[in-house]
């Protein structure tokens, strides 16, 4: 599976950069006790948190805000994946398990502040592209609505979108019977590639700690070298 940045992103976002893991031979059940003990720990001390901060005073919601608005999206109205989770866990709506995968998804985006995408890698064809979404990306997403992605950043294989830091789409979730995934970092554009790349390695030994199997990370860039 070949993974790209279309050159159209770089040219509105020249710093734009995309984290990418990729699993295989991983194992999704039930998340263990630890696990769903420190994501609920990470959530409440997050609120407590947020009784003396706003959302957006944090830097990586701040940068999130910026790039929907420089792509031409309204982040009031499309709000960047990770800021609706801290949004919810402001108002204490705390996010119940659902599964090793997803949780572990979870965790890792509240603790980076910033969106990140789980698929199941058999569910996408061909290649994947990492572009700026128009009126003819739609899909139906895990919000059970069917989204439209103009001016947001997607994620899109042959077959169309699939993903973006908006809401993902229901065709590439994960589940019980996932074995191959693909998990993409949706990065500040501030981030260095060096930062980013030990980022990855981290989440990835924490993932395949709780769900077995092997990983490869790479981040992907505009290099001006």
């Amino acid at each position: 599976m070949n993974i790209t940045i279309a050159p159209s992103v770089y040219d509105r976002i020249p710093d734009f950069k995309a984290g990418i893991i990729q699993y295989e031979h991983i194992t999704v059940s039930d998340s263990p006790q630890m696990l769903k003990g420190r994501l609920r720990l990470f959530q409440e001390q997050l609120h407590f948190d947020l009784m003396d901060k706003k959302v957006t005073d944090y830097g990586t919601i701040q940068d999130w805000r910026r790039l929907f608005k420089t792509l031409g999206s309204d982040p009031n109205r499309y709000r960047p994946s990770a800021e609706a989770l801290y949004r919810r866990i402001a108002k204490q709506q705390f996010l119940d398990p659902v599964h090793s995968a997803v949780d572990m998804n979870t965790f890792l985006s509240l603790q980076y502040g910033i969106p990140l995408g789980l698929y199941d890698a058999d569910k996408i064809k061909g290649d994947v592209l990492l572009a700026v979404g128009d009126e003819t990306d739609t899909y139906e997403g895990i919000n059970n609505r069917v989204n439209t992605l103009a001016d947001i950043p997607v994620t899109k294989d042959s077959r169309g979108a699939f993903g973006s830091p908006y809401v993902d789409s229901k065709r590439t979730a994960v589940t019980a019977g996932t074995v191959n995934a693909l998990h993409v970092f949706y990065f500040s554009p501030s981030m260095e590639p060096a930062e980013g790349q030990q980022l990855l390695q981290a989440a990835g030994t924490m993932f395949t700690q709780i769900s077995g199997g092997e990983f490869e990370a790479r981040v992907l860039y505009l290099d001006r070298g």
